[in-house]
């Protein structure tokens, strides 16, 4: 096999990659505090034999070196990352929506264990607890948030909770030691490596608040998603085209090599 072949098949994975990531990011443009996963290239080095030899002297050797000292860079994939930088807000009146301005994480209770989530859109289920989208409760600093029967909810900065006036208990946000170690769960939510508890810490109240009445959007940028899209598809075609005219090259050299004269 030709080392064009070996080289486009290695481009044609990395750009499919990139593309179920971006066809990803695209899926989640309207889902509340999604972050978009993002992946970055670096280069690869090829060395030959020849590339650890010193460099010819005259009265040593007077030719070059076969293949000559050289190296060759080739893109791989390095690394898959996510963007955790902040979404917009979005207003939308209902006071059980809440959104992360700031560094911070709402904690969530599921049969799994305790997950980290950026979504904010909450609801009361029939028991008075405050849950989300999939009815996992949404932890307090004192265990699950309930909100009984009352009417008004009032959610502070800081995430105080009451209810008709009552301080019925207060929502923990909490900060992460080192968000490069967060996990896609699913369902908007993250964890540490194979889905294990992420170190945490208390949020700087400076920097991070909780907004009643608002939703984070995703920090997808739909645009220029789509312009990665085309460039990886492209990408992937002309990896491809090598692919086939490599394998062409191939059996017309195979067939000429045995034709009789």
């Amino acid at each position: 096999m030709q080392q064009s072949t070996i080289s486009a098949l290695f481009g044609a994975l990395s750009n499919e990659t990139r593309l179920n990531l971006i066809a990803n990011n695209l899926a989640n443009a309207n889902t509340a505090g999604y972050k978009a996963d993002k992946v970055s290239f670096q280069d690869v080095f090829q060395r030959m034999a020849s590339d650890f030899s010193p460099d010819a002297r005259n009265d040593l050797q007077e030719k070059n070196l076969l293949p000559r000292p050289i190296l060759v860079a080739k893109p791989r994939l390095a690394e898959q990352t996510l963007d955790m930088t902040q979404g917009g807000l979005e207003a939308t009146g209902n006071p059980l929506d809440l959104a992360i301005t700031g560094p911070g994480f709402f904690r969530v209770q599921t049969p799994e264990g305790q997950f980290l989530t950026r979504n904010g859109q909450f609801y009361r289920n029939n028991q008075g607890m405050l849950v989300t989208n999939q009815g996992y409760p949404v932890l307090g600093q004192s265990g699950p948030v309930t909100l009984g029967e009352g009417k008004t909810v009032t959610i502070t900065r800081d995430g105080q909770v009451s209810v008709d006036g009552d301080i019925v208990g207060a929502i923990d946000v909490v900060d992460v030691a080192d968000p490069k170690q967060l996990k896609k769960y699913g369902q908007s939510m993250f964890a540490g490596p194979n889905n294990s508890q992420p170190v945490t810490q208390a949020i700087d109240t400076g920097k991070t608040g909780i907004n009643q009445g608002y939703i984070e959007k995703p920090n997808v940028n739909v645009v220029g998603e789509m312009v990665a899209m085309i460039e990886a598809q492209r990408s992937f075609e002309a990896y491809a085209k090598i692919i086939s005219s490599t394998q062409d090259m191939d059996q017309n050299a195979t067939n000429k090599v045995g034709e009789t004269r």
